[in-house]
């Protein structure tokens, strides 16, 4: 209050509101840009491959089978062994019935399905190139009919979340270049309205770091408080989504949500002391007519 006192009438709560609307955007934007990076994670961490067997493999072939793909060292480790799972013909007719409700012995009168083994890939396996090259490799191992993995849904998935991951980075540059611009301009036309108290303390001998101590400290104190407000922001935000999106729990990374808040904490109060001091270094050096 002390401070306001000084400076007059000084429109704090435009500069603060302005503020914390652009670093709210450029958080938003952010945590967009997280959850888009952590899906492409949470898709690669989960993509498998089946490879089915030929009928009639006897229970040591099959046995065998899972020995040579655990040797081409691709499969994610999980409780200290290849995420490797069996699934049998049975199995897979279950499935198959509880999904469609379909009898397939009405029709067929045997069982269609194949044993299969389903691998849980590696995160760096885990692109087109690679996937083929695995997918030739392993239909020349014997005992092998064929080997498929979902191409089309990894292909699509990843390409539109890489191109939205990118665009949304794009948008937080362009908010952090007109957060810059907008809290300038914001805090230029708040200081005119001080430009004659600047001037006569100028006048009366003050330095220019005794004038611009009140301004730069009233500044750091708006940008640390629209810094906070917009973490809150954030954060409700988050939580609201949290429970209108199913699964988006899943995507949340706290370390870098973590790291977000600090930057917002911090471009705050650097905002609003280096928009600060460049605006009154600016009067400083006014002649006297142009502050008329």
């Amino acid at each position: 209050m002390s401070i306001n006192r000084k400076l007059g009438n000084y429109p704090g709560i435009l500069i603060t509101v302005s503020l914390t609307v652009a670093l709210f955007l450029i958080g938003f934007c952010g945590w967009i840009a997280i959850t888009s990076k952590e899906l492409i994670k949470y898709v690669r961490q989960n993509v498998e491959i089946q490879v089915y067997m030929d009928k009639g493999l006897d229970s040591v072939s099959i046995h065998q089978l899972r020995s040579k793909l655990e040797a081409l060292n691709v499969a994610e480790i999980e409780k200290g062994k290849p995420a490797i799972a069996l699934i049998t013909k049975d199995q897979a007719a279950d499935i198959f019935f509880k999904e469609t409700k379909e009898n397939y012995k009405e029709v067929l009168g045997e069982n269609p399905f194949s044993d299969a083994y389903t691998i849980k890939l590696q995160e760096e396996n885990i692109n087109e190139a690679r996937l083929q090259e695995l997918k030739t490799k392993i239909e020349k191992i014997e005992g092998v009919s064929d080997v498929d993995y979902p191409r089309d849904f990894l292909k699509g998935i990843i390409t539109n979340v890489n191109k939205i991951y990118k665009v949304v980075a794009i948008i937080v540059l362009i908010f952090f270049v007109a957060t810059l611009l907008l809290i300038n301009n914001t805090i230029k036309l708040a200081l005119y309205s001080q430009r004659f108290i600047i001037r006569t303390m100028q006048l009366v001998g003050a330095t220019d770091g005794f004038i611009q101590k009140p301004f730069l400290k009233t500044g750091f104190f708006q940008g640390l408080f629209a810094g906070i407000l917009s973490i809150a922001l954030v954060y409700f935000t988050q939580n609201a989504a949290a429970t209108q999106v199913e699964g988006l729990n899943l995507l949340a990374n706290q370390e870098l949500t973590w790291i977000l808040y600090l930057i917002l904490l911090v471009l705050g109060p650097l905002v609003g002391v280096l928009s600060t001091y460049q605006s009154v270094a600016r009067y400083h050096k006014m002649d006297l007519d142009k502050l008329y």
